[in-house]
């Protein structure tokens, strides 16, 4: 008979939370656009509402105004996304995705990025 052991933990959202992990790795991804953040955090509400559901926006308590976060579910999944002004012309959008069993999905983190980059490209 085997012996299964498996290893859980706790990572740290781009969103400035925590959530449980299963698998460690690189679970976020990232783009930057000549937007205002304002603009960039509007395609992510947008693309989130087309895709699933926004619970919470929240600007966290660590940072300046110039950050701003969401956190929804997409299929099931725990999906944080963090706008963050990189300099005056550039916006920085950050997307993670968790499975509730603490699983990443990359496939939905790069889905849901290049979503927010058409949707931006559609409000010219």
């Amino acid at each position: 008979m085997g012996l299964v052991l498996l290893a859980t933990g706790c990572i740290h959202t781009v969103s400035g939370t925590t959530t449980p992990a299963m698998s460690i790795g690189h679970d976020s991804y990232s783009g930057r656009y000549e937007r205002t953040p304002d603009q960039v955090y509007q395609a992510a509400v947008t693309v989130i509402n087309n895709n699933g559901v926004l619970l919470t926006e929240y600007i966290p308590h660590d940072n300046t105004n110039s950050v701003r976060s969401l956190y929804g579910k997409v299929n099931q999944k725990n999906v944080w996304i963090s706008v963050q002004q990189v300099d005056p012309k550039i916006t920085q959008v950050t997307v993670q995705s968790r499975s509730p069993a603490g699983f990443r999905d990359q496939d939905l983190v790069h889905q849901l990025e290049k979503e927010i980059a058409l949707q931006l490209q559609s409000m010219r």
